[in-house]
């Protein structure tokens, strides 16, 4: 018992000078534990004290809460559960249960990390093929709608090409099947083509070589534009109508 109350200020003093500490008030503002405290650690009474309070010291010190019991707790007062509960240390095993949670948390966290990144990777492998699935679904779908004309229009081509004399109108029926699937993407068309409208630079694109207009005078449009809901996609190009531009003209 003769080491209970054997000072251990100059050990202390040590430890602080390592940890650039220069006085133990600074200690105590560092570490939030109180004067008193750490007094009580000075006199060799530090068996007293809380865990908790021999953590933040030992922290702040730059040493192991196991170095900081061996110098400040003198063998034949450690440990004692009856005199200090909340300190209920075992040397043999872990020195704080606190501890022992704190690892098994820490254990815990690695096998979740672990176990978020194999799901990650799995839901991300799974993404990739639905990805390619639906391109898949997407590229079958279009081609049927286009069928007809995807099998139809090679032919019509040729046939145009060796007659001349052959009328477009014969070849306006292939057209259809686009209309339609456009029409099932809720694609939408901006004026149509030889129509005369007010000019609007929100959805409608001057020609090149057309005169600069103001809003709101006639255009004649050229090529249609297209928007998807409020989306708009392509402007409708426009000319300008002039005395060389009949209004007829395509």
């Amino acid at each position: 018992m003769s080491g209970a109350m054997e000072d251990r200020t100059e050990i202390l003093r040590q430890f602080m000078k390592l940890a650039n500490i220069s006085s133990f008030q600074i200690l105590s503002d560092r570490t939030g534990v109180s004067r008193r405290a750490i007094d009580t650690l000075r006199k060799g009474n530090a068996a007293t004290l809380k865990y908790s309070n021999l953590a933040k010291l030992a922290e702040i010190l730059n040493i192991e809460v196991n170095e900081l019991i061996a110098q400040f707790i003198p063998p034949d007062l450690s440990p004692d559960p009856s005199r200090n509960p909340d300190l209920n240390l075992d040397l043999n095993l872990d020195l704080n249960p606190d501890l022992q949670d704190a690892n098994d948390n820490a254990d815990a966290s690695i096998v979740t990390i672990a176990n978020l990144r194999t799901e990650y990777q799995r839901l991300q492998q799974k993404l990739e093929h639905q990805t390619q699935e639906l391109r898949s679904q997407f590229e079958r779908e279009t081609f049927y709608q286009l069928e007809s004309l995807l099998l139809q229009l090679p032919s019509a081509a040729h046939a145009a090409q060796n007659n001349p004399n052959m009328l477009a109108k014969n070849i306006l029926p292939l057209w259809r099947p686009l209309e339609q699937l456009l029409q099932k993407w809720g694609i939408t068309t901006i004026g149509f083509v030889g129509a005369e409208v007010a000019y609007d630079p929100q959805n409608h694109q001057l020609m090149e070589g057309s005169d600069r207009i103001e809003e709101g005078v006639l255009a004649i449009v050229r090529y249609v534009g297209y928007r998807k809901g409020e989306k708009l996609l392509y402007r409708a190009r426009v000319a300008t109508i002039t005395e060389l531009s009949p209004r007829s003209e395509i």
